[in-house]
């Protein structure tokens, strides 16, 4: 679900998942999304450096 909301597909995730509504599915999913994003851009800084 993290990689289909990741494509910027958040009803579509909602849909699946049988959310009642896109706040729920945003609050399980996204903070997944935003924990990968953290790691992609320390390691952007690491390369950097």
């Amino acid at each position: 679900m993290t990689l289909l909301l990741d494509l910027g597909a958040p009803h579509i995730v909602q849909t699946i998942a049988r959310h009642s509504g896109l706040e729920v599915t945003m609050t399980i999913y996204a903070v997944a999304s935003r924990a990968e994003q953290r790691r992609a851009l320390q390691g952007l800084s690491d390369r950097l450096a």
